[in-house]
């Protein structure tokens, strides 16, 4: 009877100690829970980081070259400037000289000053020039950031961006756009035509030139008569995606084949040959606007 009162007495204890330990099992598992997420965490914060920093490190890169070359501009802005103000001083002072001593008549005085106001018109066509010039160097810098920040998660052996000729290029591999022989555009590159698009929309005042080139591997099939054919195929089928999935105004584009006329690297091995198959998207100043930068020197 004893024994029986002194269990009694203890279960209480005896249950207390079962529903601590069952709390304690589930705080633990609970914190082991919140340590896995916070590696998970932190481990995709480093990676977003890592991303960061070479993005970065790229368009440091870049800013330099542009202030590189802006550097040298300016020199030989400098050099024309000083070479414009010497020949009106030495222009000048003849004229002085020559009218003190009657040497000449008032029409060739006249033409003398004609010939120094068209110097100076002249010299203010190079600073408008060179000023245009700088202006557009700085746009096709910002273009070309926007572009490659836009394209950070796309594999830089599939898509470049670049500065050539002084305009933007934009360079796709065959090997994202197309199938082989085929000027079908597949569905992981519309994904990077639509980042491509969405820069493009938000630069309206320039013109699109898109161009396909091939490698000199010959093709002949019932749909594509030859490399000229592919290539100005596949450049119609990213304008017809750039226009209809994505509407960036079909009076902006321009599609060409290039064939294999315009390679990128060497045909001779098939390292060259897949740098050659490539779209090429050229981003360029509307041809009006191009003009204009001449009109001063008509006056």
């Amino acid at each position: 009877m004893k024994k029986l009162l002194l269990v009694f007495a203890m279960m209480p204890f005896l249950f207390t100690s079962c529903v601590g330990k069952k709390k304690l099992a589930d705080l633990e598992s609970q914190l082991t829970q919140l340590q896995a997420s916070s590696s998970s965490a932190l481990s995709k914060s480093k990676a977003d980081l890592s991303d960061c920093q070479s993005l970065t490190a790229s368009l440091q890169g870049e800013l330099k070259k542009r202030d590189t070359d802006l550097e040298a501009k300016n020199g030989q802005l400098k050099a024309l400037q000083e070479q414009l103000d010497y020949f009106k001083k030495t222009n000048t002072n003849l004229l002085d000289r020559l009218s003190d001593l009657s040497v000449i008549n008032k029409s060739g005085a006249e033409s003398i000053r004609k010939s120094l106001d068209a110097l100076n018109e002249q010299g203010k066509y190079i600073k408008d020039l060179n000023s245009s010039i700088q202006r557009k160097d700085s746009m096709n810098l910002s273009l070309v950031m926007n572009l490659k920040r836009s394209l950070a998660d796309v594999n830089d052996e599939d898509v470049t961006v670049e500065v050539k000729k002084g305009v933007v290029y934009i360079s796709i591999s065959d090997n994202l756009m197309f199938a082989s022989g085929s000027a079908v555009v597949n569905a992981k590159a519309v994904a990077v035509l639509a980042k491509v698009a969405k820069v493009l929309n938000d630069h309206k005042e320039l013109d699109v030139l898109v161009e396909g080139h091939t490698d000199t591997v010959p093709i002949s099939t019932d749909c594509i008569q030859d490399n000229w054919d592919l290539s100005a195929k596949r450049a119609t089928s990213v304008v017809r995606v750039l226009q209809t999935k994505f509407d960036v105004d079909p009076e902006r584009l321009t599609a060409g084949g290039r064939g294999e006329y315009e390679p990128a690297s060497a045909n001779k091995t098939s390292k060259g040959r897949k740098q050659n198959r490539r779209t090429e998207i050229i981003v360029t100043p509307k041809l009006d606007q191009f003009f204009s930068l001449m009109a001063p020197q008509a006056k």
